[in-house]
């Protein structure tokens, strides 16, 4: 297993118009904040609020990431809101295949191969897989090459009527999970290459199930699990996203580690026998 980058590009910010006001005014309505409520957290008073909305007062940069810190402003677009308002980006983009992130790099293959034998990957913040452990280059048998192609995308494996949807038990459950995840983060990161690739996954046709195939029956697990076929067995996981705490660059804020739980003890047995 090795830490991959995928040469794609990164998301953006959408423009809101000229200047630092306008942009914070577009994140203060997203998370619906009062001028008020947002001067209060973060120590001002409406006014001044106001006039750096509309352009009548030039945030310091202090109040800039003051008040992206508590609109929850994701870190590429705090460097954006730093630019509009006129000063140098604070947060750096690294290379993930950078020296100076070698220990980063190290400690994600070794989580995520310590995980095995269940299913656990790497992402960036567009689903490109950046690492992946033998539990998921299991479940990736049998899907096309032309899927598997670099930049692999979890979101296009997943939902492509060629991947593995067709193996996915309970495929219109599981797609409705992943794509109101990704309308979750369309809305805190503003981002037009995720909303490409949601518009993308969201237009695949919904395989139909095989004739005679019965509906896979109801269980009462703890958390919508992932219900997906291999070798004939019917495998169930509860998936577990994790992230960064307080990131100081844009390239770790955009990392997330998925793991696989299994969700039943006959699935621990299988992947114990076959990823040995």
């Amino acid at each position: 297993m090795t830490i991959v980058t995928t040469g794609t590009a990164a998301p953006q910010a959408a423009p809101a118009g000229k200047g630092a006001g306008p942009l914070l005014r577009a994140w203060r309505e997203r998370r619906r904040i009062s001028q008020l409520e947002l001067a209060l957290r973060a120590d001002s008073s409406a006014r001044h609020i106001s006039f750096i909305e509309t352009g009548r007062s030039r945030p310091s940069e202090e109040m800039v990431l003051r008040l992206a810190e508590h609109l929850d402003v994701p870190v590429r677009e705090r460097n954006a809101l730093l630019l509009a308002a006129g000063y140098a980006p604070r947060f750096p983009e690294t290379p993930l295949d950078d020296p100076a992130l070698d220990a980063l790099r190290t400690g994600m293959e070794r989580l995520i191969t310590g995980y095995e034998p269940y299913p656990a990957l790497v992402v960036d913040a567009v689903y490109n897989v950046l690492a992946a452990n033998r539990g998921i280059m299991m479940l990736m048998e049998g899907v096309p090459g032309e899927l598997l192609q670099p930049p692999l995308n979890v979101m296009r494996l997943t939902l492509h009527p060629r991947g593995l949807a067709p193996r996915i038990r309970n495929l219109r459950e599981w797609r409705g999970h992943l794509l109101a995840q990704m309308e979750r983060q369309i809305a805190l990161h503003r981002s037009e290459p995720l909303r490409a690739l949601y518009e993308e996954v969201a237009a695949y046709p919904v395989p139909e199930a095989a004739p005679g195939e019965e509906p896979a029956e109801p269980v009462p697990y703890f958390a919508l699990p992932l219900q997906v076929e291999h070798a004939g067995r019917t495998l169930s996981f509860i998936s577990s996203i994790s992230t960064f705490n307080t990131p100081m660059d844009v390239t770790v804020a955009e990392l997330a580690i998925e793991t696989l739980l299994p969700a039943d003890p006959a699935t621990v047995k299988y992947l114990q026998a076959y990823v040995s």
